[in-house]
């Protein structure tokens, strides 16, 4: 019995022995684990030399818990750092935005603050700068020219169209909606601020807006102009913003008055009475009944036909107590250039806005103030991208089934093209157009006085307005190609002979017209053989 107790007791004390020496292992594998190691340190266990037992123990756990509080306080320094390095670059940014506004001659009314980033304002700057914004930049040739696209709050008028795309659309891919959209609401917000406004100032709302054009130079930014409703008639608010690839800023808040803008209307004419007197109709109605600030002057080539031409012009006088015109009979071969040239320089007056045009255009009254509201004296000059119209008699398939005119004119991928390459309807200043040397008055008949002068505008330091405009139709008429003109203005001429017919699908359908009917027939013949 007794040597029973004595070999359970020694079981028992080895069986005490086995888990306390297994707890220990484990222990020591836990710390081992879960202690951060510092980058070039590595904790061992305790040597042969060290403490042994409990002693020794505790020194390695007050070692790894005192390298443990040093790695949290480190963390916590960096992370400390990096919130203050956060906020300081934060209020940099806001810093260098009101600063760069500050340099462009804003006057925000806000204090500069006192810290700035050198490197994100000489951005900033540089992106200003380098972009048209404050000046016209010179260019080699008119391709090298960034067009604007026109936009209202329903619809894009853009000239990259493609034959996929219509040259009127609604902005129906989410960020060019998001962007228009963020452009107008920046615009009303600065309308609306109370520090640039009087206690009594109505408010500025999206129905206020009239019309934007914008434009995105790759490597530098978009620009924006923004044209609103004013306080009074004739009174309107422009805004002109720039997003340097950045956070969007506000460069110029403009109050511009074009009460008193008179526009003289130059259009040279030989013959076509017909074309004279439909366009006298549309003038009546746009310049004399809506508008009423506006001159025309009449530059006309030769003496067939002249009498009918002034009897349109006392007519439409007395008819509507209209006496601001001009008159002007030239002889010679008709010359496009000399016409508007000579047209130019006759006026008298103060320095006027001129609108060259031909007899076969078309403008509504709101273009009117577009022309005012482009051009500036020694700033800039208009070039407006006009909207040429198909042959209606291809277009709507029968003369018998053409519409009146003014249901015509629709801006679809259908009815016309926007006229990019064509030159000759714009808006100047005459002291411009003076200073500039007026046009080549060497070159004779159709073509290439238009092009000559608008490079010589690319090559000054104004800047060339030149965006799509929705109030300006080219209207359709058969275009003859004369043998006198030069081989180059003969294959001009040719090229705009062949746009103005119809769409790429219309004029497809007339080439294609022998086999379209030679399939209809085939599918005649295949009914009439299965009835009998």
């Amino acid at each position: 019995m007794m040597m029973v107790r004595r070999g359970l007791l020694a079981w028992i004390s080895r069986v005490v022995v086995l888990l306390v020496l297994l707890c220990c292992a484990i222990s020591v594998l836990y710390m081992l684990a879960c202690t951060p190691k510092g980058d070039e340190e590595q904790l061992a266990l305790p040597r042969a030399n060290s403490p042994t037992g409990k002693e020794g123990y505790q020194a390695v756990l007050q070692e790894w818990e005192e390298q443990h509080r040093n790695y949290l306080s480190s963390l916590k320094r960096q992370i400390a750092q990096l919130k203050e390095e956060l906020q300081e670059r934060s209020e940099q940014l806001r810093n260098g935005q009101y600063q760069a506004s500050d340099a462009a001659g804003l006057g925000l009314g806000r204090s500069p603050p006192e810290k700035t980033q050198a490197d994100l304002l000489a951005f900033l700057h540089s992106q200003v700068d380098k972009a048209e914004v404050h000046a016209g930049v010179k260019l080699a040739t008119e391709y090298a020219a960034v067009p604007f696209d026109s936009f209202t709050l329903q619809k894009v008028y853009q000239l990259e169209t493609g034959l996929t795309r219509h040259p009127e659309e609604k902005p129906v891919r989410k960020d060019k909606r998001d962007e228009l959209v963020e452009a107008i609401e920046s615009a009303l917000e600065t309308l609306n601020n109370p520090a640039e406004n009087s206690p009594n100032h109505r408010p500025y709302t999206a129905s206020d807006f009239i019309e934007g054009i914008y434009r995105t130079e790759r490597d530098k930014g978009t620009l924006y102009e923004l044209t609103f409703k004013g306080d009074h008639k004739h009174e309107f608010k422009r805004l002109v913003l720039f997003r340097p690839f950045g956070p969007i800023m506000k460069v110029k808040n403009e109050k511009l008055n074009m009460a008193n803008t008179l526009i003289n209307v130059i259009v040279p004419l030989a013959k076509r009475v017909d074309k004279f007197r439909q366009f006298m109709q549309n003038f009546r109605e746009m310049c004399i009944e809506q508008d009423g600030r506006v001159h025309l002057t009449v530059v006309y080539f030769g003496k067939e036909e002249i009498n009918e031409v002034k009897g349109i012009l006392e007519n439409t006088s007395k008819a509507a107590n209209f006496r601001n015109f001009t008159f002007i009979q030239l002889n010679g071969e008709f010359s496009r250039g000399k016409g508007l040239d000579v047209g130019a320089r006759f006026w008298k007056g103060s320095n006027v806005l001129l609108f060259f045009c031909d007899v076969d255009i078309y403008f509504t009254s709101e273009f009117l103030n577009t022309c005012r509201l482009n051009t500036q004296p020694g700033k800039k000059v208009f070039y407006p991208v006009l909207f040429s119209q198909y042959n209606p008699g291809i277009i709507y398939g029968h003369h018998d089934a053409v519409p009146p005119l003014e249901q015509q004119l629709v801006i679809k991928k259908e009815t016309g093209f926007w006229r990019d390459f064509g030159f000759g309807m714009t808006c100047q200043y005459r002291s411009d157009f003076i200073n500039i040397g007026g046009f080549d008055l060497d070159i004779k008949g159709w073509g290439g006085e238009d092009v000559h002068l608008y490079r010589k505008y690319l090559h000054s330091n104004l800047i060339v307005v030149r965006t799509p405009v929705r109030g300006l139709f080219h209207l359709w008429h058969e275009k003859r190609c004369m043998d006198e003109l030069t081989p180059e203005q003969y294959k001009m001429c040719m090229q705009s002979k062949a746009m103005n017919e119809a769409s790429h699908g219309q004029l497809g359908m007339l080439v294609f017209r022998h086999e379209i009917e030679a399939h209809l027939r085939k599918q005649k013949q295949k009914t009439s053989s299965k009835k009998t």
